[in-house]
């Protein structure tokens, strides 16, 4: 870990903490031929996903952007998409749209379910103390009737449950209510984007690491974008991937933000994709071009302005296959 994450997180000493995750909503496709379709259209094989185990995917464009990042999470009558907030009423539209003749059912969960995020040393144990054994593989799931666990992380999960339990569980666990930045520092420095309004349609996956992180097949099949996104991996053709870095908090640096190279300090070249308050600063995941990472050439918010400071690699390995 970089020197200065001695700042990480509170939970990582230690004890649990937990928030309430806002940035997060829930779509739910069910139906007999909601594996086959969601198959067809994501980025990763949900043909074979074993019903205890939750996958990254993406949804992408014709020309192999991102529309949309997803925690895909099966459940009793289907599967429930995990995805930012801000783009769940247009996506779950827009997939709605592909369904066609398919027996397949895509409706908003908000009022079914609700993401908290739970972190920390005694993490498992506090999962156990509700009734959910805690899994011990990555993307893992562990669930009862009304709650769905996903360790997304070596000591973090993510939790799904009713918006009503979710809002008391910090009472049943006695865990430690952190802010949900806390929750985004920590996805941050796992190397996990969310892709969101402000950075829609703007990435193939490769840029932010999706392949890396477990979330693109690259044998499934054909899915919207898919010969694009084939193509960028196999020819080589990605000029900018996705890095971590640190950065003044003064900056206001947000996602969708233009970054410079001192390369074309008058042309845009990188773009800030999350962020999260970090010990007086911020920390970021940012996509920058690979050349400029090469040749260690400053990285700026704007052109002449501050440089952002890239940092270790994201220390999360990708999960191992089911």
């Amino acid at each position: 870990m970089h020197a200065s994450d001695s700042t990480a997180l509170r939970a990582s000493a230690g004890g649990v903490s937990l928030a309430r995750l806002t940035r997060y909503a829930v779509i739910s496709v069910s139906g007999p031929e909601a594996r086959d379709f969601l198959h067809a259209q994501l980025t990763n094989d949900i043909a074979h996903l074993a019903p205890d185990r939750a996958c990254l995917a993406g949804w992408c464009s014709a020309k192999g952007r991102l529309l949309a990042s997803f925690w895909v999470v099966p459940a009793a009558d289907g599967f429930l998409l995990v995805l930012a907030r801000d783009l769940a009423a247009a996506i779950a539209k827009r997939l709605a749209m592909f369904v066609l003749r398919a027996k397949v059912k895509i409706a908003d969960a908000a009022d079914a379910w609700a993401a908290v995020g739970l972190w920390g040393a005694d993490a498992g144990a506090r999962l156990a103390a509700l009734g959910i054994a805690p899994a011990d593989a990555l993307h893992a799931i562990s669930a009862t009737e009304k709650r769905i666990a996903v360790r997304v992380g070596t000591a973090q999960y993510l939790l799904l449950a009713p918006p009503a339990e979710a809002d008391t569980l910090g009472g049943e666990l006695d865990g430690a209510q952190e802010g949900e930045d806390e929750w985004s520092l920590l996805e941050i420095r796992s190397g996990r984007a969310l892709i969101t309004q402000a950075t829609q349609d703007q990435f193939v996956p490769q840029m932010v690491n999706f392949e890396t992180a477990g979330g693109v097949d690259f044998k499934k099949g054909c899915y919207p974008g898919q010969e694009i996104v084939a193509r960028a991996q196999y020819r080589g053709q990605v000029k900018r991937r996705m890095v971590r870095a640190r950065a003044p908090a003064n900056l206001g640096l947000r996602p969708g933000q233009d970054l410079y190279s001192d390369e074309a300090p008058d042309q845009a070249s990188g773009t800030v994709v999350n962020v999260a308050p970090a010990a007086g600063a911020s920390e970021l995941l940012a996509v920058v071009p690979i050349a400029a990472l090469e040749r260690k050439t400053p990285i700026r918010s704007a052109p002449g302005g501050a440089a952002i400071e890239v940092l270790a690699p994201p220390s999360s390995p990708p999960p191992s296959s089911p």
